[in-house]
């Protein structure tokens, strides 16, 4: 078995990035008009377009019931209503625990007060992130030809990859045996065998992953392995190995790659130009550190300081695995 000697994350898992408009507007229009028949005559219609339901002395609106199903993923044109129903009952007891902890006085517990002052603060730098964004320009065609092009682990030779990994407990001086080891084993069970008699506590997993799926930093080492190889990485309790079982071609052709990279490019723009923003506020601002905070904790917001922003929609990262493989019709 071949061992190739290389810094090499671990394979992480899938990550889904839900859409913020999943509802079509033909949904948005059949909800609206369904609920507008409830009104009782032309003089009533706007109001009763509007209002939804009173809750003792308080309305929950059509503008409440939209708002929630714009956030619904996946919700189709002819689950509208049915879906609004169901949002009404939840926005219904919502409003009733929200006017008992009025009555409380909950809304001024100085915990709550604090939580709200926080989602405050969270959806204003959201929508100062957001209006940022509105001012990034596309990726022109040439710009999304290159980056295809560049990356071929990604897009031209694409390969979905059959993989098991162990993470090993042991000690520096063990780790040159361990690595021999490996290097004449004829599979990760014989290897594992091995680590068995010799008491070695180890975990292990198994996972298939598409090469979007990857970390982005050791996608280029991984796609350079053949099947049957070996990658050990050094970590602060022991070693990592990554065995390459099997893998299979599964090509993805520029016009199919083409949204998913300019939403990756776009979103890593939108990045860039937060962080270049912060940097000139904080270059502004005054500034001023009090207490024990005063002692090398300046230089270090400095560094962090984009991270104290909500980040841009889409990992930046990496392309967005469910654009490639789900979005594009391709099937792992």
């Amino acid at each position: 078995m071949n061992l190739t000697k290389m810094h090499l994350p671990p394979p992480r898992p899938q990550q889904t990035h839900p859409s913020r408009r999943s509802l079509t507007a033909t949904a948005a229009a059949s909800l609206i008009a369904i609920l507008a028949l409830t009104g009782c005559g032309a003089g009533k219609a706007e109001k009763a377009s509007q209002t939804a339901v009173k809750v003792n002395k308080e309305e929950i609106t059509v503008h409440q019931i939209n708002f929630v199903m714009q956030r619904q993923q996946g919700l189709k044109p002819e689950q509208a209503e049915a879906a609004s129903k169901q949002i009404l009952e939840r926005l219904i007891d919502q409003e009733l625990a929200v006017q008992k902890a009025a009555e409380l006085k909950l809304d001024r517990d100085p915990a709550v007060v604090q939580q709200i002052e926080n989602a405050k603060r969270e959806i204003l730098a959201r929508a100062y992130v957001d209006r940022i964004g509105e001012t990034v320009t596309k990726p022109s065609a040439a710009e999304l030809s290159q980056y295809y092009n560049d990356k071929p682990a990604l897009f031209k030779d694409r390969r979905i990859f059959s993989l098991q990994e162990i993470s090993i407990e042991a000690k520096p001086e063990q780790a040159q045996q361990i690595r021999a080891k490996l290097q004449t084993s004829k599979s990760m069970a014989e290897f594992a065998e091995y680590l068995k008699a010799n008491d070695f506590r180890f975990t292990g997993n198994q996972a298939v992953r598409a090469a979007e799926q990857l970390p982005m930093a050791g996608l280029e080492a991984i796609a350079a392995m053949k099947d049957g190889d070996s990658a050990v990485n050094q970590t602060p309790t022991g070693l990592n190995v990554l065995f390459l079982v099997s893998s299979r071609l599964q090509p993805v052709a520029e016009p199919q790659a083409r949204q998913a990279i300019e939403t990756f490019l776009s979103n890593q723009r939108k990045g860039e130009l937060v962080q270049k923003d912060i940097k000139a506020l904080r270059t502004a601002a005054q500034i001023q550190y009090v207490g024990k905070f005063k002692e090398g904790v300046a230089e270090l917001a400095q560094a962090a300081a984009p991270a104290a922003l909500p980040p841009p929609p889409a990992n930046t990262g990496s392309l967005d695995a469910s654009a490639i493989s789900k979005g594009m019709g391709i099937k792992q």
